[in-house]
C-alpha cells in the first residue's frame, strides 16, 4: 500500500468519524422537531394569535441561530434545513430572531390579515378606514409595550404632519390609558397640541391587572416624557411609578371613568360620546386594548363574592382552598403565586388536555410548582357549578367535588369588537358580525 493510498484511507476514516454523528445526531432532531411541529398542528398551537416570524424560506439558510436565540423558547424549529413556525401562539414579538437571522430572511408581523374578523383594517400610519381616525396597540394585533409605545408616537407624529403647523380647532381625543395611549398623548402634548385623554379608569391600562411584583420583559425603548427605559424587567410596581412621574411632569387633561359609547361624523371631524361627556374632535386614537371584559363561565354560583377574575395580591390569600380556572399566562402566574403562600392548596382547572400558549418562563414555574405540591392540576376539565363552601367539578366525565374557599377565573376578555364595530371600524375583508 502506497503512502499516497495511506493518507487517503486515513483521510476518509477521519471524515467518516466525524460526519456519521452528526448526521445521526442531525436526523434525531430533526425527527423531534418534526414531531413537535406536528403536535403543535394537532393542537392548534401553531397557528399565531397576534405578530409572528415570518420566514423567508428562499433566503433562509437553516443556520438555526433563530430558533435558539428567542426568550420565549421553540416558537421556531429547524425541518427539512429550514426554519419553520412551530409554536407561533407563543410569539409575542420580541424581534431577536429577525435581529439575529444572518441573511435577513425573517420578518416579525402578523402576515396576511385579509380574513381575520379580529384585526382591524389599517393603514400604514395606522388610520382605520374612517378618516383621522387611528388604532394603536394590542387592538392593532401587536402584543409588547415596546410596539404600543413606538405606535403611539407613530400616530402623533402623523396627526402633526396633517395639521402642517396649524393647531386643531378641537382637542385631540385619545381613549386608552395603557402604554399606547400614554405615549401618543405625551408625545402629542410636547408637541404642543390640545389632547383631551379618556380611559374608563386609571391611568396604566393592563399593567393595572397586573399582579403585585409581577415582572414585565420591556426591551429598550424611548418612552416619551421618560426617557430611555433599558432595563430588560421592570416590576409592575416600576412601571406605574414611571407613569405617575410622567403626569406630575406634563399634568395631562386626563379623564377616567369614561366608557367609550358612539362617535359619530360630524362636519370636518367626529363627535365621541362616553358615559360622562359628549366631545366634539377632529382626530380619535383608539388605544382600547382587546381584554374588554372579563370573560364568565355561565355556571350556577359565579355570582357569589368569592369568585374573582384578576389576582392582585396573592400574599393575601393564606391557609386558603383557592381553585383558579383557565390555560393561559395569567392562570399559571395566579396558580404559582397563590401555590407558594403559606398552608394554601390550590387547584388548576383548564379544559384542555395541555398549555399550550404560555410562555416559557411560565411552563417552568408551573412545572416546579407541580413537582413541589404547590399546584395540582385537573386537565380536561370544566367547572359545572359554585356553591359556598366547595366546587363542582367535570373531570375527564365524571363530577368530583372540590373544598373551596375562593375561585379566580382567569377564561380570557370578551374584546370590544361589538363596539368597535358600532363606531363603523371594519376588521379584515368585512365587519365584525
Amino acid at each position: 500500500m502506497t503512502e499516497s493510498v495511506l493518507s487517503w484511507i486515513i483521510g476518509a476514516a477521519l471524515i467518516f468519524a466525524f460526519t456519521v454523528p452528526y448526521l445521526i445526531k442531525w436526523n434525531r432532531k430533526h425527527k423531534q422537531t418534526k414531531a413537535k411541529l406536528d403536535e403543535a398542528i394537532r393542537i392548534g398551537a401553531n397557528k399565531p394569535l397576534m405578530q409572528h416570524p415570518i420566514i423567508d424560506l428562499s433566503r433562509c439558510i437553516g443556520c438555526g441561530i433563530c430558533t435558539r436565540v428567542c426568550p420565549e423558547g421553540e416558537v421556531l424549529g429547524l425541518v427539512g434545513g429550514k426554519a419553520v413556525l412551530i409554536n407561533g401562539s407563543k410569539c409575542v414579538g420580541h424581534e431577536v430572531c429577525k435581529e439575529s437571522c444572518p441573511v435577513g430572511g425573517i420578518e416579525v408581523g402578523l402576515g396576511d390579515i385579509s380574513s381575520r374578523e379580529d384585526i382591524p383594517t389599517l393603514g400604514p400610519n395606522l388610520e382605520s378606514n374612517l378618516e383621522n381616525v387611528f388604532i394603536i396597540g394590542e387592538m392593532g394585533g401587536l402584543a409588547l409595550i415596546r410596539n404600543a409605545v413606538n405606535q403611539g408616537a407613530r400616530v402623533a407624529n402623523s396627526i402633526r404632519e396633517r395639521l402642517d403647523g396649524r393647531k386643531p380647532e378641537h382637542p385631540i381625543v385619545v381613549i386608552g390609558a395603557g402604554p399606547a395611549g400614554l405615549a401618543c398623548a405625551i408625545s402629542l402634548i410636547e408637541m404642543d397640541l390640545p389632547v383631551v385623554w379618556l380611559d374608563q379608569s386609571e391611568p396604566g391600562g393592563t399593567v393595572l391587572q397586573y399582579p403585585r411584583r409581577k415582572l414585565v420583559m420591556v426591551q429598550p425603548i424611548d418612552l416619551p416624557g421618560y426617557g430611555m427605559m433599558n432595563k430588560k424587567e421592570y416590576s409592575k410596581e416600576e412601571l406605574l411609578e414611571i407613569w405617575e412621574q410622567i403626569f406630575q411632569k406634563y399634568k395631562p387633561d386626563f379623564q377616567g371613568g369614561h366608557q367609550l359609547q358612539a362617535m359619530e361624523k360630524h362636519e370636518d371631524g367626529y363627535v365621541i360620546q362616553t358615559s360622562q361627556a359628549r366631545i366634539e374632535t377632529e382626530y380619535v386614537v383608539l388605544a382600547l386594548g382587546r381584554r374588554g371584559t372579563p370573560r364568565k363561565l355561565g355556571v350556577p354560583g359565579e355570582e357569589m363574592s368569592k369568585v374573582a377574575y384578576k389576582l392582585l395580591d396573592a400574599e393575601s390569600y393564606q391557609l386558603q382552598n383557592i381553585l383558579v380556572v383557565g390555560g393561559g399566562d395569567s392562570a399559571i402566574e395566579a396558580a404559582v403565586g397563590l401555590g407558594q403562600q403559606i398552608g394554601n392548596t390550590v387547584t388548576l382547572s383548564y379544559r384542555k388536555a395541555a398549555f399550550t400558549r404560555i410562555k416559557t418562563r411560565n411552563q417552568e414555574q408551573l412545572e416546579k410548582a407541580i413537582k413541589n405540591g404547590w399546584v395540582n392540576p385537573l386537565f380536561e376539565s370544566t367547572v359545572k357549578s359554585i356553591a359556598i363552601d366547595h366546587v363542582t367539578i367535570d373531570h375527564q366525565g365524571e363530577d368530583i367535588k372540590l373544598i373551596n374557599d375562593y375561585i379566580f377565573i382567569f377564561a380570557g376578555g370578551v374584546p370590544p369588537f361589538g363596539l368597535m364595530e358600532s363606531l363603523g371600524i371594519e376588521f379584515g375583508t368585512s365587519t365584525i358580525s
